[in-house]
């Protein structure tokens, strides 16, 4: 098992970006992009307890779901490799497997998943829709064995418990934590370890409100927010205006965002910061939720529609 998911506690620096507006206001960036080189962020965060679960009850391989350009796939299949586990991904969209060699060569996520020794599985959208329902589940272990199931994006009870070690003690000190959001596991335990007297903002990903009542299933506090008002028209969706902040953020503070998740996070945080939604002298806390992987894959969407790219 790779000393890694051993660790009991890992301490990530917070980077200061700067003060903001005559009010004061100071912003901080939580690196947890700097966990690990593959398996960095919350996806480090959700996968530690449940790679250790997997081992302890002696499952030969864990299985998971996603799309084709999927951070989780990815540090799935790296998590699995440097823990010497097994892994599947049941991937969606069957025309992916219709040519696989021209599917990975132009598909760096996938590429890296199955260099990981990921078992990669392509299903049609329709069946993809019955990920969670037992009967389909239960066809999938007589096929492929008594696996370790981690549900699409990772989250669990494991991965929430994982997500509650991004704060750590000296974290006190800051008025508002902000994250991204997409299926609430990650910021669900940043409430959960949350001082009561900070405030929690997540920044939704994805177009709709519905998280808002999954979270509010997995933690017990009532003081964050999500905000659905920075999400550019959907999951992955993006315009000139995200790629022009991304690529600025870039050239000022020598930090790299995806255009997926923390993009628009720090997107959303400067648009308040703007908008007067922030006190005086607030100490605000972003976390850098990793993802950068994916960076290639929306490069080659973005060059097909003739749009400027993200500098790395």
């Amino acid at each position: 098992m790779a000393d890694i998911f051993k660790t009991e506690e890992i301490a990530v620096p917070n980077q200061f970006i700067g003060k903001f507006s005559a009010k004061n206001i100071s912003v901080y960036l939580k690196r947890e992009d700097l966990l690990h080189p593959e398996v960095s962020g919350n996806k480090f965060r959700k996968l530690k307890y449940n790679i250790q679960e997997a081992i302890a009850q002696r499952r030969s391989k864990i299985v998971t779901f996603g799309g084709a350009f999927s951070n989780h796939i990815a540090a799935t299949g790296a998590a699995g490799k440097l823990a010497n586990i097994g892994t599947v991904g049941v991937i969606r969209g069957e025309e992916l497997a219709v040519d696989l060699p021209k599917t990975l060569k132009y598909n760096p996520t996938l590429r890296f998943a199955s260099s990981c020794g990921m078992e990669l599985r392509f299903i049609t959208r329709e069946a993809y829709r019955n990920k969670e329902n037992p009967d389909f589940l239960e066809a999938l272990r007589q096929e492929l064995g008594d696996f370790y199931l981690v549900p699409e994006g990772g989250t669990n009870p494991l991965a929430i418990k994982g997500c509650e070690e991004i704060l750590q003690p000296e974290d006190k000190a800051f008025d508002y934590v902000c994250t991204s959001v997409g299926t609430g596991g990650t910021i669900s335990g940043i409430i959960n370890s949350a001082s009561k007297d900070q405030k929690i903002i997540g920044f939704l990903a994805l177009r709709g409100d519905f998280l808002t009542s999954e979270v509010k299933e997995l933690t017990k506090a009532d003081n964050w927010q999500i905000s659905t008002h920075f999400h550019f028209g959907g999951y992955a969706k993006v315009n000139r205006e995200l790629i022009a902040f991304i690529n600025n953020f870039k050239k000022t503070y020598h930090i790299q965002l995806d255009p997926v998740y923390t993009g628009k996070l720090l997107f959303g945080i400067f648009a308040m910061i703007e908008n007067g939604d922030f006190p005086d002298n607030a100490r605000i806390l972003a976390i850098h939720t990793g993802g950068l992987q994916g960076i290639d894959g929306m490069n080659r969407r973005l060059a097909k529609k003739n749009l400027p790219l993200i500098e790395d």
